[in-house]
């Protein structure tokens, strides 16, 4: 999702008359930069696709995994959150992840804040693709990226729901992504950014959504506490019907995600696109496999696990490898998250409620450093072999390493500074009548 801005109009007419007669016959020759209308019109769907991701998608994977007596705080978690990201990405968001160069010292990390409020940008406003001379309107790009801010901070909660106040996850998300996010999708994805000068691998967020959401929710989880009554209390999802119509809506919307992250309808996205079909559908089955092999029958949770799992490993991969490259990602990332969930968790006793961390930070972690390998022709990737495979393997690694940190450090000032102002958790008393009526004053369900 690597980009570059373009302007056009007087100056750079006045420009190209400064230009020797030699450089103006060389300019004229090359394409024009035109927008393509069927890219931009496909752009505008994968957006609202990753929309649908959010809401209605995750908002029921989330809420049918939580306790009855939770359902609608998840909800209305997933959905406060999202619109929060929506209005900071517009406000200061965007430019800090991909507005102009800041200083040489900052432009690894941020860019400057050129295009607060959008300062700049009209209709006419246009963002290079990946092919020469195609562009799309930077409202569209905008909006794009917006949606994966958004859905990046909502994961977070995954960890932390069913104890934690309303205001705090609005005041954690504030800071969040202020600190967290839009730094680590400027290193990933804009020009002079850490990673992406280093030529790692990120096609659609492995870094800057899984492995940031994932590590995020781990250090979340630990500073807010277990649930009253983990692990000692069952605590089983009360509609598992709910979360597999989430599942179904993550996976159709994640086309978008993945697909959309080509930035033009072409030959890239279709790659995104079956490689987001294969490598989940063998997650998926990989996961119940696991099931059966642990001595359990094969579930529908178990089958919504391995699904995220799957999309969660191709996201970084999937205009990066070939098809069977993906299906062996998808199998091997989903006995991993599998092995993380059944075993690691209740080793460790954390209580990462939804296991965001178990999926997503896992999932993305192998999905980031498999990429480096399978990205390669020997296993029927698009990479041409210039780079060493170990090389790339390591630049990898690295990325990973300083995403998880990042995300580690941000994290734990984002908590600290929201239980500071809210206290964090919700009293004793509310979290055993449940979060719905003590934090929203409703009920899912009135009998």
């Amino acid at each position: 999702m690597k980009h570059t801005l373009k302007l056009a109009g007087l100056a750079g007419m006045a420009l190209f008359a400064a230009l020797p007669a030699w450089a103006q016959e060389a300019a004229a020759a090359a394409p024009a930069a035109t927008v393509d209308k069927g890219d931009a019109a496909w752009m505008m769907m994968a957006t609202v696709l990753v929309l649908a991701m959010i809401l209605p998608g995750l908002a029921l994977f989330y809420g049918g995994l939580a306790r009855t007596k939770n359902m609608l705080s998840v909800m209305t978690q997933v959905g406060a959150v999202a619109c929060l990201a929506m209005l900071v990405w517009v406000m200061w968001g965007y430019t800090m992840a991909f507005g102009p160069d800041a200083s040489d010292g900052l432009k690894p990390y941020i860019s400057s804040f050129g295009k607060l409020f959008l300062a700049g940008v009209t209709a006419d406003s246009k963002v290079a693709t990946f092919s020469e001379g195609v562009e799309i309107p930077e409202y569209v790009f905008i909006s794009f990226q917006m949606t994966f801010a958004a859905i990046t901070v909502a994961l977070v909660l995954g960890s932390v729901v069913e104890r934690i106040k309303f205001s705090a996850v609005m005041v954690f998300a504030l800071i969040w992504l202020t600190i967290v996010y839009f730094p680590i999708a400027h290193m990933v994805w804009a020009a002079g950014g850490w990673f992406f000068e280093a030529g790692a691998l990120d096609f659609a967020g492995g870094t800057v959504v899984h492995i940031n959401a994932g590590v995020s929710a781990l250090v979340a989880a630990l500073l807010i506490g277990k649930r009253i009554g983990y692990p000692t209390e069952r605590m089983a999802p009360h509609s598992l019907t709910l979360t597999m119509v989430g599942t179904g809506l993550l996976w159709v919307g994640w086309f978008g995600f993945n697909a959309g992250s080509a930035l033009e309808a072409n030959g890239s996205a279709a790659l995104a696109m079956i490689n987001t079909f294969v490598a989940t559908a063998s997650a998926a089955l990989f996961w119940m496999l696991a099931e059966r092999a642990a001595g359990h029958k094969a579930s529908a949770l178990g089958f919504c696990s391995g699904v995220i799992a799957g999309l969660v490993a191709v996201t970084p991969a999937a205009g990066n490898v070939g098809p069977f490259g993906a299906v062996v990602l998808g199998a091997i990332a989903s006995v991993i998250c599998f092995f993380f969930v059944t075993v690691v968790k209740p080793k460790l006793g954390y209580d990462d409620s939804l296991d965001a961390f178990g999926i997503h930070g896992v999932g993305g972690i192998v999905g980031a450093i498999g990429t480096g390998i399978l990205y390669y022709p020997q296993f029927g990737g698009p990479g041409d072999g210039s780079k060493p495979m170990m090389e790339q393997v390591i630049t990898q690694a690295s990325a990973v390493g300083v995403t998880i940190v990042w995300a580690a450090v941000g994290t734990a000032v984002a908590i600290i500074v929201a239980k500071a102002l809210t206290g964090g958790r919700v009293t004793p008393e509310v979290e055993q009548e449940g979060l719905d009526l003590g934090e929203h004053g409703e009920r899912a369900y009135n009998s």
